[in-house]
């Protein structure tokens, strides 16, 4: 005979499940980033932003959180053109929605 968990059990499942909700909830994701603003110096908010040859290219440098990236455009497929500046210091293609 099958039994279904007792009252005590499923409220502490709940209470972990909730827990666990709140949790996902509270940490960063890119949606509390920006896009990329064509024309404007962007700062990476990101911990790390690869630089790409091409959208989803090949990777040829990392950008960091704080360093800046010139959006030019245009866009496509989630990523945007631009300059990268500092050890990167070229232009290439970067996922957009990782600035502040």
């Amino acid at each position: 005979m099958v039994t279904s968990p007792s009252r005590p059990v499923r409220a502490a499942r709940f209470g972990v499940a909730a827990a666990t909700a709140a949790a996902l909830l509270a940490i960063g994701s890119p949606a509390q980033a920006a896009n990329g603003t064509i024309g404007v110096r962007e700062t990476v908010c990101a911990d790390s932003l690869f630089v790409r040859t091409d959208p989803g290219g090949a990777w040829m440098g990392t950008l960091y959180a704080g360093q800046t990236f010139l959006v030019q455009g245009p866009r496509s497929g989630g990523y945007i053109y631009g300059f990268a500046y500092g050890h990167v210091n070229r232009n290439g293609w970067v996922q957009d929605g990782w600035f502040c």
